[in-house]
């Protein structure tokens, strides 16, 4: 294969945000060009979508059903290579099973599906079909981010023995949901979130940077969840008391209502012979932290005597000094899932740099998260076991 792979887009149409931020990313290495969309549930704004977007009419699709059934019928130079569901929780898994049936590669957000039996279903799937499943954890696909788990698995840090994972937000300080914010309307609706609010929309990026950069399993929660804002009806705060599967304990806070702050995720992980610490608002920044010298600073894009993994490196775009932030990031991300598809279809080896993005299995570990937070939340006892 020697061409740009298609991308079909379910949601993201007029109004959307996260369906643009996909767009871009996906279009920042030149590997992917958008091929056709089913941008709404709504056919008149998906078609108004798709002619915002300079698609064909034939491209601009009334339903995602009508998409995936229309392109598995086309030839093979001419159909769609994956689809990306970009759309709120309760439509995540009925389109993205429709997809892998019909031999389409999936890219989906997080969290990945309504329920955890949703989500085993889907990974039963996807192994089924021997497909790709690309779960977009933002937050991987930072240079620092690869940097420290890099550390971490060379043993640099020793045995791991606590982390600290915190993520304030505070856009849904008061009742927006009832002022006519979109973003907030249905993330903030069980009936479209699903059992979660807070949790399942930013608590399992955490959970994932945590589990991600030390290669650690959550084994069990200790969780105190809260609804603030009155009238609301998911939760908007909270606070988790972690075990790890190698004896290391650790906090995990998030919260959308923290007034004054953006997307403050920061995350501090502590071995035997020292520490990290990473902030996503200061994402070309790696401290690591010794007890017998000084602290040391890595910054993305330099080249030092020590050279970063080649992890890290893979997913640098810009020499020191030139910030690389949240949409690059998550480019690196579409980039790594178009560098495995590209390979699997030319019958190349993968590098493990390239399959280097979250899969299914992180989204199951992130539904079996919500549920056992929440009835964590709910329970009288301690400690609960996290299940998968």
């Amino acid at each position: 294969m020697n061409r740009k792979l298609r991308m079909g887009m379910i949601g993201g149409g007029s109004g959307a945000f996260i369906g643009g931020v996909h767009r871009i990313a996906a279009n920042i290495d030149g590997l992917i060009s958008l091929h056709c969309g089913a941008f709404s549930s709504k056919p008149e704004v998906s078609k108004a979508s798709g002619e915002a977007l300079f698609l064909p009419a034939d491209k601009s699709y009334t339903s995602f059903e009508q998409m995936i059934k229309t392109e598995a019928g086309l030839p093979a130079e001419q159909r769609m290579d994956f689809v990306s569901i970009v759309t709120p929780n309760h439509v995540h898994f009925e389109p993205a099973m429709m997809a892998l049936d019909h031999g389409f590669h999936v890219v989906i957000d997080k969290p990945m599906t309504f329920t955890l039996d949703e989500a085993k279903a889907l990974q039963q799937k996807v192994k089924e079909t021997g497909l790709q499943l690309l779960l977009t954890h933002t937050y991987s696909g930072y240079p620092m981010v690869k940097q420290a788990k890099a550390m971490v698995r060379e043993g640099k840090l020793g045995k791991i023995r606590k982390v600290y994972v915190e993520y304030p937000q505070g856009w849904l300080s008061s009742l927006s949901e009832k002022d006519g914010n979109k973003q907030a309307s249905w993330r903030t609706d069980p009936s479209k979130s699903g059992k979660a609010g807070c949790m399942g929309d930013i608590g399992t990026h955490a959970a994932h940077l945590a589990e991600y950069i030390t290669g650690l399993k959550i084994k069990e929660v200790c969780a105190d969840i809260n609804i603030v804002v009155p009238g609301r009806l998911l939760d908007d705060d909270g606070a988790i008391l972690l075990h790890f599967d190698n004896g290391a304990s650790g906090v995990l806070i998030a919260s959308q209502v923290a007034v004054g702050e953006e997307n403050a995720l920061k995350i501090r992980v502590y071995g035997e012979k020292g520490g990290l610490e990473w902030r996503q608002e200061e994402p070309n920044t790696l401290l690591v932290r010794w007890s017998d010298q000084p602290m040391q600073v890595y910054r993305t894009g330099v080249g030092y005597a020590d050279p970063l993994s080649s992890f890290a490196a893979h997913n640098t775009r810009t020499p020191g000094g030139h910030p690389e932030g949240y949409l690059e990031a998550f480019a690196n991300l579409y980039r790594n899932f178009a560098l495995t598809l590209q390979g699997l279809q030319n019958g190349q080896q993968v590098s493990a740099e390239a399959l280097d993005f979250p899969s299914v299995d992180d989204g199951v570990r992130g539904m079996a998260f919500i549920d056992t937070v929440i009835e964590s939340g709910q329970s009288t006892q301690k400690w609960t076991p996290f299940i998968v």
